[in-house]
């Protein structure tokens, strides 16, 4: 029974994906679940400030990890993210095709069942998808640093949001590149949530660009090639536009749009979380202190422990059920929390900048000492008191 609470557990997201794709096909106010769910999801990570210690194995040392079961519900969530798309591209249907909005049955009794969708639910409708769309990303990621069939339904389900190309850069670009200023999934400091979206979405999409570029030429092939893995991760997102479109014309496209909007600024938002601020000289050696943890109870076990980013840093190719806390530099609060924080830069800048300040006195070599000074005064951070409490180490618990 332990093993089986220890492996369920980290099937939140999932059950909770799949109540938003039930809200979309219920239609009516429920269009909008997806919507009230992430601010639930805010409300409960900042009440539940509990560290998880999500511990794997037992006191022998034996893995209460089902790999099988894990690894079948990544799979798995491929499909549940198409259901996704097409629930909406058929909502975007009924919306352009006038069909009347009237409740066609009651589910358990209770919900009312809507034929057609109104123009301010099929909103909604929308924004939850995108919302949820965006939760692939764990899937994404963590499948992205396997091989063969598991990169494969990485690249697919990254590609449902259009960002195919994640794949490749993540693991080529953001995991050799960390803190220094050739990787663009790490913000630095000064920068907002919002200006860090395109900037790091198309700095990946670069690298991914020159990399093929580079491979290409030396095999002495055309960029223009099927063997062009950056165009070939774009093309894999043809058949969405195209199911919108055909759902609704340029209006489905516009949604699709919204979709891929929203569920992009959420990978770019955990980017911002994970690594904001951080500073690593160039061809020195990644520590543990590169990367910002968030071990809270709701954010482990809806993300898959993918706060967990130290250990995950240092021990690339570790399934999400082995990570473990190392003591790592932590933001105090799970990304829930953070992320509403970030969404307004003052609040957020206010927040980090101790935070930083305290990195830099404590964890910083000279070297990366020097880097932050020169930016603080660039950005506004100099100046900034160094109290000794502003970075917190939470035991397991």
């Amino acid at each position: 029974m332990l093993k089986i609470l220890h492996n369920m557990k980290y099937l939140l997201a999932p059950s909770l994906i799949l109540v938003a794709f039930a809200g979309v096909l219920i239609g009516g106010a429920f269009a909008w679940t997806g919507v009230v769910l992430l601010f639930v999801g805010i409300f409960i990570d900042t009440a539940i400030k509990k560290q998880a210690s999500s511990r794997m194995h037992d006191d022998n040392g034996n893995t209460l990890a089902n790999p099988g079961f894990q690894n079948l519900v990544m799979y798995l969530m491929l499909p549940v993210f198409v259901l996704l798309q097409l629930a909406l591209a058929w909502r975007v249907y009924g919306y352009m095709s006038g069909m009347p909005v009237e409740v066609t049955s009651m589910l358990f009794g209770l919900i009312p069942v809507t034929s057609g969708i109104t123009g301010l639910d099929l909103i909604g409708a929308t924004l939850s998808t995108g919302i949820f769309a965006g939760i692939g990303i764990i899937y994404g990621h963590e499948l992205s640093h396997t091989k063969g069939f598991g990169f494969l339904i990485s690249r697919a389900t990254m590609a449902l949001s259009g960002s195919a190309h994640f794949c490749y850069a993540h693991v080529y670009n953001h995991h050799l590149e960390l803190a220094s200023e050739d990787d663009p999934a790490t913000a630095p400091r000064g920068r907002t949530i919002y200006g860090h979206y395109l900037l790091s979405y198309l700095g990946q999409s670069k690298f991914l660009f020159n990399m093929e570029k580079e491979r290409l030429g030396r095999m002495g092939k055309s960029f223009i090639s099927w063997q062009n893995r950056w165009i070939r991760g774009y093309l894999m997102s043809v058949p969405s536009v195209a199911l919108f479109f055909a759902a609704g014309g340029w209006v489905g496209v516009a949604a699709l749009t919204v979709v891929w909007v929203v569920s992009n600024f959420e990978l770019e938002a955990l980017n911002y979380l994970e690594h904001y601020g951080l500073i690593r000289v160039k061809d020195q050696p990644i520590d543990y202190r590169h990367n910002w943890d968030n071990n809270t109870l709701f954010t482990s076990w809806f993300f898959i422990e993918i706060g967990r980013q130290a250990d995950h840093h240092d021990r690339g190719e570790t399934h999400f059920w082995e990570l473990e806390n190392v003591g790592a530099p932590n933001t105090g609060w799970g990304y829930f929390t953070i992320f509403a924080l970030a969404l307004v830069p003052p609040l957020w800048h206010w927040y980090m900048r101790k935070r930083l300040a305290t990195w830099d006195e404590k964890f910083a070599t000279d070297a990366e000492k020097g880097i932050a000074a020169r930016i603080n005064e660039e950005v506004g951070y100099e100046g900034t008191r160094f109290d000794g409490d502003e970075l917190s180490f939470p035991a397991e618990s």
